[in-house]
């Protein structure tokens, strides 16, 4: 199974997807986390005669690894839902990039941007003409590790708001495309999705309010 169990209780599932394993996806012959996460359950508990409930807090892009949480309730679908949406919900993610990034201080990356539906994209601008959604884009990123002779960075980024494609297209957008990501401008191959990685989560918990922290050591086969 193309994903690992990280934490499980009554009421949440936090795990670990691979690269190129979508959220969800439309086609029901496709596997993807919700049908395998749902699949784990009813095997866990043979007592189970209907589809169980999996409630999506966040996701991840298909070609992106890393941790994701799940509700088993409403209720707790809800609340992480909050959660995320308010800012409370801490996602980190480390990227490899093209070029070299000399930050080592944390440094606060913001743009407009918004999706275009024509070609699945977001898109960055300074235009404010009405005919797009356009919303603010904020991250936190700094250098991690370069590798000089590659003419890569490894950078930590710490998401402020959610948007779509985000890392991604406002990293390109600073000249800095994440390995492998072809959509967003790289010319460099990456054998497993592209260069970016979900490796620690923070949240509340929905039920006991203890603070939960989970992370996986991640390296990028470069």
């Amino acid at each position: 199974m193309p994903i690992k169990i990280i934490y499980e209780d009554n009421s949440i599932i936090i795990v670990q997807k691979d690269a190129g394993l979508a959220t969800q996806s439309a086609n029901p012959a496709q596997p993807d986390c919700v049908s395998l996460i749902k699949e784990h359950l009813r095997k866990s508990d043979p007592g189970i005669t209907k589809e169980p409930y999996l409630g999506i807090v966040h996701r991840l892009d298909q070609p992106v690894a890393g941790i994701l949480v799940f509700a088993k309730g409403r209720r707790s679908a809800a609340e992480l839902s909050r959660q995320a949406g308010d800012g409370i919900m801490n996602k980190h993610y480390l990227a490899a990039v093209s070029g070299i990034v000399d930050c080592p201080e944390e440094t606060l990356l913001t743009d407009s941007m918004y999706k275009d539906p024509k070609c699945s994209r977001a898109v960055i601008t300074d235009s404010r003409d009405g005919e797009h959604k356009v919303r603010e884009a904020k991250l936190l990123y700094r250098t991690e590790k370069i590798l000089p002779d590659r003419n890569i960075t490894i950078l930590s980024i710490s998401l402020i708001t959610g948007r779509f494609h985000q890392i991604r297209a406002q990293l390109a957008h600073m000249g800095h495309p994440i390995i492998g990501d072809r959509k967003y401008g790289s010319d460099v191959p990456y054998t497993k999705g592209i260069a970016l990685a979900a490796d620690r989560l923070e949240f509340i918990h929905p039920l006991s309010g203890a603070k939960v922290e989970k992370s996986v050591d991640f390296s990028f086969d470069l």
